[in-house]
């Protein structure tokens, strides 16, 4: 199956250099490219990509509202994938943008090879986020030390023990190999347990389900 593409960056290098080396890719086919956040939004309804590559910071609109228009559009029968690129791991717009559904972020000087992984990543329903990311995003929520959102915590209540064992464990950054061996289970069956916490907490991927981890209080940032 090929995976539609589009590329929305205001550096026409940028867009030209990614669309090449995605483009030579077999599985990957890069269906429109825009200069701006709110072209992007127009390209995005019409041409129906699997992944939208967004650049945070663009003229017009930038990568977080166009982030949200994209994925919040009422009765859309195809939401794509946004995978956020960014030239620095300390962009204000890292948590918004994962509250608002993109699937991860990128640095723009990633490895050619990092950029074709994250496009099939994403396009295969999981999260990406850069490990400098990720540091960044829990350090925030360290600093602010946010009061625990009552509606995550009641929605807590939903899950099985077991669920919500695996949710404090994606939190913590353990991937599906680690948590199986931490809790002594068949990796099928971690995989089993996070599509279930998924779907009962009515989240997207694991981006969502690290964000709301940390707000509903499951996971104090520093905690061991």
């Amino acid at each position: 199956m090929t995976i539609r593409v589009i590329i929305v960056d205001d550096q026409a290098m940028v867009r030209a250099g990614f669309a090449a080396l995605l483009s030579a890719q077999s599985d990957i086919d890069v269906v429109g490219e825009a200069a701006d956040g709110r072209a992007g939004v127009a390209v995005a309804r019409s041409a129906h990509p699997d992944v939208v590559l967004m650049d945070v910071r663009m003229p017009e609109m930038d990568g977080l509202a166009a982030a949200r228009e994209i994925l919040s559009a009422p009765g859309a029968e195809h939401r794509p994938k946004v995978l956020m690129l960014t030239t620095f791991d300390v962009d204000d717009y890292v948590y918004e943008a994962l509250r608002a559904g993109a699937s991860g972020f990128l640095l723009k000087d990633a490895p050619p090879a990092d950029l074709i992984s994250a496009v099939r990543v994403v396009a295969a329903g999981e999260a990406l986020l850069a490990p400098s990311v990720t540091r960044r995003l829990i350090a925030d929520f360290a600093a602010a030390r946010p009061a625990p959102r009552r509606d995550r915590t009641l929605r807590l209540n939903g899950l099985t023990p077991r669920e919500t064992e695996v949710l404090e464990l994606i939190a913590r950054g353990l991937s599906n190999q680690e948590i199986a061996e931490h809790l002594v289970l068949a990796e099928q069956t971690v995989k089993t347990h996070i599509g279930r916490v998924l779907a009962k907490l009515s989240l997207r991927d694991r981006a969502q389900a690290v964000i709301f981890a940390y707000e509903s209080g499951l996971v104090t940032p520093g905690a061991a």
